[in-house]
């Protein structure tokens, strides 16, 4: 009866190890292309070349060397920091506004909002393009950061109505009982107790300007060109090894950017 007993009762965890072992194959296949990028930028061959035969720092020489890369990466830096700056603001307030709207609404104006995120990309571009020559946006920056901004905005809206569902309104409706206004008490009650999510949100804005390529392709060009419409041109004409350089430096940026938000987070979780 004892056999039995263990018998039932070890089939159970072998049959839940399925799962982990699964993740960790899904893990592995989306971390391949990294694992073999990285290696590849350190080359010394006027190739694409993996495994490096002779190791060097030739491309990124190249791609911190060249004027043209240089502009590129600048331009598509101060586009992110700008969505980020604009879109993490905006997705918060309208997260705040919809939480308190009643729920048929509140579903309505979320599937709005989170229209870019089903609506596929080269419509969107398409369709900003032939806006942008009406107005007179096209290759500029501004234009590229709006669009940027319509793309970021349902992540931080998403990441902010999350963290309000774990929120008690009640204190910020006592801090108004107090005689704070409304915005006053968002402001010093309800932003504070929603940081992780509006860093959070923050971030994702951050990475999706800067990985974003599709509607760049459409709106960015000339002197404000973004990284990742040169590293596409790169790819078309010929095969640069510096765009496994600048894709390092991307993977790089990304890393330290979620390293950052998790310390930020650690910390708020240490002062509660």
């Amino acid at each position: 009866m004892a056999e039995n007993l263990s018998s039932g009762i070890a089939t159970p965890r072998w049959q839940g190890a399925w799962l982990p072992l699964f993740s960790g194959l899904v893990l592995f296949l989306l971390m391949l292309p990294t694992v073999i990028v990285i290696p590849m930028s350190f080359s010394d061959s006027s190739y694409l070349e993996f495994p490096p035969q002779q190791w060097s720092l030739r491309w990124y020489r190249e791609y911190f060397g060249s004027e043209q890369w240089m502009s590129a990466t600048w331009t598509s830096l101060q586009v992110a920091v700008l969505t980020t700056l604009i879109a993490t603001p905006l997705g918060t307030v309208a997260a705040y506004g919809m939480s308190s709207l009643p729920a048929r609404l509140r579903n309505g104006l979320q599937l709005i909002v989170l229209m870019p995120l089903v609506v596929p990309v080269i419509l969107v571009a398409v369709g900003v393009f032939h806006l942008y020559a009406k107005l007179g946006l096209n290759y500029t920056v501004a234009g590229v950061v709006l669009a940027h901004v319509a793309l970021a905005l349902p992540f931080v809206v998403i990441t902010v109505m999350s963290g309000l569902k774990g929120y008690d309104h009640n204190l910020e409706l006592a801090a108004r009982s107090l005689g704070a206004t409304r915005t006053r008490a968002f402001l010093t009650i309800t932003v504070p107790h929603l940081r992780f999510s509006i860093q959070t949100g923050a971030f994702l804005a951050f990475i999706t300007s800067l990985d974003e390529v599709v509607v760049a392709m459409f709106v960015s060009g000339g002197e404000n060109a973004t990284i990742t419409r040169r590293m596409f041109n790169a790819l078309r004409d010929q095969i640069d090894p510096t765009i496994a350089a600048i894709s390092t430096c991307l993977i790089a940026v990304s890393v330290l950017s979620l390293a950052l938000v998790q310390l930020l987070a650690s910390r708020q979780k240490a002062e509660r």
